[in-house]
């Protein structure tokens, strides 16, 4: 007999609320879309009234299966619940749900309200009773709740206590500041599953601030909660909140959770986890965190060259969970720490199948580690290993060679008198046969100090003129630029990797490295447009 744990998705209101994220109307849209997809039982999409893009959503709300929650706060003091403006457009937003915030915490009822505590109650009974008597799913927010519980344990439960008696679907504990460890907050879901609301009706909310806002939730269902909020990759206020993306798999796959609990997102949906992470990012315009449980790029990486030895015999060995079941993928890095079992796995992966025997491997390996003494690393460029390695074992067509490159910046002030900064650049290629082609593109703005600068000025000359193979790069696009400096002084040399992707959904890394930014980044460009001939062209 297993329990049913419900699943509150809040990436689209309390998700929102990261610092520099802010979604339109139309990407909320998606989101949910995703969310959706993945199985998530409640989508909070906004504060209808806060901001036009709330508004926007709720007016034109997603065809969704999960249950649309819209949320707002408790009625004022010293008016009706039907009278307040704040609830009635809350209400007006004609979601199924709604989750109304309230204080239980007696520091801010009299401190931030400046209202009795009896006062406070009454604000709990009354919005959510007319909440109900719309027809509406009513959840309640306990806001500070684990402050408040340490506080004025009485007046804590006495406010979850009015909530529920008033009808709530779910009253939900929140750990609003996000300093509550895991052990106290099961000990205090336990106390109030005992003595004021029972577990089919209770919700968690935890903030990461300690680094264990996922932990924490645990706590809470182990303690009894049945409803766990969060948000996709644990977007959220100051530290974010706790990480549907690592919980869901954790709940799904792992023990004791995985035999005595179930959720809305099946065994499938699950494999579409990751893909889902990744659309957050892209829309968001963020960096996928690597180090990122289950969904990461790194989470099934292994380095070390014992580890990528076990791993070939059985993967089980340095896997908590297979990375395809959360739609991940392992990755054997190449690096001078690496042994020929890392390279026989990795050239494995890149499609290259070859013994430990391979009279190319010595010479693989001999090669990795003479250019990371220059700076380069490839435990993070894929794609250039890869292209090293072919190149050593004589299997990289000769696609085009670059005979030149010239890039100019110019900061300047143009005929209205705008501070503009332009780049522009000129590059020639020669392709097989001998013939060579010139391309050249400029950057031209005309508002202050706006440039794509002359890295994108050489990748737009670059591409612009490749010959018979033009038409193959013409869906590529760069989405991430890292630049390291490897040693110090006037010398200083420069790595620079570069993340391209293309139409396919392939997403690749490579590097390039010399004490001219520009040139290390030419080198990783270059790199990059080869990697995406070698398989386009079937060359592999």
């Amino acid at each position: 007999m297993t329990d049913r744990l419900y699943l509150y998705d809040t990436t689209l209101r309390d998700g929102q609320q990261t610092q520099g994220v802010q979604f339109s109307t139309q990407e909320k849209l998606r989101v949910a879309e995703v969310l959706d997809s993945l199985g998530v039982d409640y989508i909070e999409g906004g504060w209808p009234g806060a901001n036009p893009t709330d508004s926007e959503f709720f007016d034109s709300p997603p065809r969704v299966r999960a249950t649309l929650a819209a949320f707002g706060m408790t009625k004022r003091a010293g008016r009706s619940a039907a009278n307040d403006d704040v609830l009635a457009a809350v209400l007006n937003a004609g979601t199924e749900a709604v989750c109304i915030v309230g204080k239980t915490h007696d520091f801010h009822v009299t401190t931030a309200l400046g209202i009795t505590l009896e006062e406070n109650l009454e604000t709990i009974r009354d919005s959510v009773a007319h909440l109900v008597a719309q027809g509406r799913e009513a959840l309640f927010d306990a806001e500070h709740f684990f402050d408040g519980w340490r506080a004025n344990r009485d007046y804590a439960l006495a406010c979850i206590r009015a909530a529920h008696a008033a009808g709530a679907r779910w009253v939900v504990l929140c750990d609003t500041n996000g300093g509550t460890l895991p052990e106290e907050i099961g000990a205090i879901v336990a106390d109030v599953v005992a003595q004021a609301v029972p577990g089919e009706a209770l919700g968690i909310h935890t903030h990461d601030d300690t680094g264990t806002a996922v932990a924490g939730t645990l706590a809470a269902v182990a303690a009894g909660a049945r409803q766990i909020q969060g948000t996709l990759n644990g977007l959220g206020e100051r530290c974010g909140n706790a990480n549907l993306t690592t919980l869901i798999p954790t709940l799904l796959l792992k023990e004791p959770w995985a035999s005595r609990y179930e959720t809305g997102v099946t065994r499938e949906a699950l494999g579409g986890l990751r893909r889902a992470s990744r659309l957050l990012d892209d829309i968001l315009n963020r960096v996928p965190l690597k180090q990122a449980p289950y969904v990461g790029a790194s989470a099934f990486a292994h380095k070390a060259g014992l580890h990528a030895s076990a791993i070939a015999k059985d993967p089980s060995t340095y896997e908590h969970v297979d990375p395809s079941v959360v739609g991940n993928a392992r990755i054997v890095p190449m690096s001078n720490q690496a042994g020929r079992s890392n390279l026989v796995q990795r050239l494995s992966e890149a499609g290259i199948a070859v013994p430990k025997d391979h009279p190319a491997l010595p010479r693989i390996l001999d090669r990795i580690k003479e250019k990371e003494a220059l700076g380069y690393a490839y435990d993070t460029a894929q794609a250039s290993f890869e292209l090293l390695a072919r190149a050593e074992m004589g299997d990289v067509p000769d696609f085009f060679d670059v005979e030149r490159y010239r890039v100019i910046t110019e900061r300047r002030r143009n005929a209205r008198g705008e501070l503009v900064v332009e780049s522009e650049a000129v590059v020639t290629v020669t392709l097989p046969g001998g013939g060579k082609r010139t391309s050249f593109f400029k950057n031209e703005h005309e508002h202050d100090l706006q440039d794509a600068g002359p890295v994108n000025a050489l990748w737009q000359a670059l591409k612009s003129d490749l010959g018979p193979h033009q038409a193959l790069v013409e869906d590529m696009h760069l989405v991430d630029f890292k630049v390291r400096i490897t040693n110090g002084g006037t010398e200083a040399v420069t790595r620079v990797i570069i993340d391209s992707a293309d139409a396919e959904g392939r997403r690749w890394a490579t590097v390039g490295v010399s004490a001219n930014i520009v040139d290390a980044s030419f080198e990783a460009l270059v790199e990059g447009v080869t990697w995406k001939l070698l398989r386009d062209t079937g060359s592999v």
